[in-house]
């Protein structure tokens, strides 16, 4: 970020009304942060980020190696990468609880010593129930740390939240193809050991973690809190009597189902289809790459319309051509497949965009987002493991494509209800 950026948020004054938390006053200067320590939140976002999706992609770069040395079966497989979202949906609800009485700072860095932790413990723990259960402590480290990123933005950047998202959301876009791209050269660097292969991105963790424990002290209220108890006397808000809301939920539940799916088993499908292990992984790489430019593109075109029913219908369509794809030639046209099913699964940054467009306050966008997220990975949790089911029983990617194919016809569906010009408030 320039200089020049820098210093004029360190002297902007929050807006009056604004759920933003100013930053801790041990951490502040008579004018607001001082330079080096937006610089050094800035920083810890990316090393953040950059850790929020590598103990994912590098287990599906892996995943035939972790199935053959823990002796999985494709049913045990398929639990597997339906974890992820499983951990979201159980821990992430944690998050704003652990950050009002231990601060955002504080949590953020706990995330990362869990993720260190789970990554180091995981391919070495020895057996199928140990390996998920490590998974599960990374996973939980992830969680939380999602759930707090734009908690950290609206504090530290109360006039920067679209650029700073941004810059986050690349990150996470980033980490997530690099760790699908060179886990698999890394582990043939390191003599073919998958275990080991998999264990290095605890390093990038531990970084992240070095990073954050000067945050620590950073145990201000989270943002939306002291709004929230202001509008205690007024009537709550029933959020579950909004269409806006179940369609965002099940708009995000079906995004998410794709994403998970694609990271778990999408290197193997290419795999079984005569491609080689590294260049599986390079096409994964290249689906998740594709969400840096258009985290970008996406919200701010998404900004500009009052039905973002068009985006979602694009996004699905390439989803669907993506799918079709890899059911009548998967080697033949792998990397169209890749580029289309990259840009189906940015529907991500769409869905976090609609969420913050379909309430008009800033309690409401909180409600409707632990609402939409809280839901949306709840619906997530069956789709990877039934992808595994079925490739077990039917022997091949047949089904398991026609159901992910299927998928994407209420993903529209209910992406385009949710993405109507209206707020939750008009319906609630």
């Amino acid at each position: 970020m320039p200089d020049d950026d820098i210093r004029t948020l360190s002297r902007t004054t929050e807006p009056r009304g604004s759920a933003a938390t100013p930053a801790p006053q041990s951490l502040r200067t008579a004018d607001g942060p001082s330079l080096w320590l937006l610089r050094l939140v800035a920083l810890g976002l990316v090393l953040a980020a950059l850790n929020l999706r590598p103990a994912i992609t590098s287990l599906g770069a892996l995943l035939e190696e972790v199935r053959d040395g823990l002796h999985m079966s494709g049913s045990v497989a398929g639990v597997l990468t339906s974890v992820p979202p499983l951990c979201f949906a159980v821990f992430g609800v944690m998050a704003p609880r652990l950050a009002r009485r231990f601060g955002a700072g504080a949590v953020v860095c706990a995330g990362m010593v869990a993720i260190t932790a789970g990554l180091v413990i995981r391919p070495f723990i020895g057996g199928t129930a140990g390996f998920l259960a490590a998974s599960a402590l990374a996973l939980m480290g992830i969680a939380v740390s999602n759930i707090l990123m734009p908690v950290i933005v609206k504090r530290w950047f109360p006039d920067r939240v679209g650029s700073m998202t941004g810059l986050y959301s690349m990150a996470l876009a980033l980490g997530t193809a690099l760790a699908a791209a060179v886990t698999v050269p890394l582990t043939d660097g390191l003599g073919g050991d998958w275990q080991a292969g998999l264990a290095i991105w605890a390093v990038l963790a531990a970084v992240a973690v070095l990073v954050w424990i000067p945050l620590v002290r950073d145990r201000r209220e989270a943002p939306g809190q002291a709004a929230h108890r202001r509008q205690q006397a007024a009537p709550a808000l029933r959020i579950t009597r909004s269409r806006t809301a179940w369609g965002l939920a099940c708009f995000f539940g079906l995004q998410a189902t794709a994403a998970y799916i694609t990271m778990g088993w999408m290197p193997q499908i290419f795999r079984d289809a005569g491609v080689s292990a590294g260049t599986a992984g390079v096409l994964l790489a290249v689906t998740m790459a594709m969400g840096v430019p258009l985290a970008f593109v996406i919200p701010r075109v998404a900004g500009r319309m009052k039905h973002q029913g068009p985006i979602v219908v694009v996004l699905g369509l390439c989803g669907l051509a993506g799918y079709a794809g890899l059911y009548l030639a998967p080697a033949a046209g792998a990397w169209a497949w890749a580029v289309l099913l990259g840009i189906a699964n940015c529907a991500f940054p769409l869905a976090l965009t609609m969420i913050g467009m379909r309430s008009r306050t800033g309690a409401g966008v909180v409600r409707l987002s632990a609402f939409a997220q809280s839901t949306g990975y709840l619906i997530s949790i069956p789709g990877p493991l039934l992808v595994g089911v079925l490739y077990q029983h039917s022997g091949g990617w047949g089904l398991p494509i026609a159901l992910m194919a299927g998928l994407m016809i209420p993903q529209m569906v209910a992406g385009v209800l949710a993405g109507r010009d209206r707020t939750i408030e008009d319906e609630c």
